[in-house]
């Protein structure tokens, strides 16, 4: 994986790009989730929505480093 995006000279860690990503989809998704009534069926969704959130980040991360190879 790259260790940084250079962004007119300040330094941005790829990890915290990835992260914004991954908030970005889990905020879509969520709203999905909310209008299909999907959390009716969960016990605990903050616990899940941090589940989604982690799977999406470990995912991208693999993405990124299947796109470096």
């Amino acid at each position: 994986m790259f260790g940084e995006f250079n962004l007119y000279g300040v330094f941005i860690p790829t990890l915290l790009l990835l992260m914004l990503i991954a908030y970005l989809l889990m905020s879509g998704l969520q709203l999905l989730l909310s209008r299909a009534g999907a959390y009716r069926h969960v016990w605990h969704p903050p616990l899940f929505n941090l589940a989604v959130y982690v799977l999406l980040l470990g995912g991208l991360f693999a993405l990124m480093q299947e796109l470096r190879a």
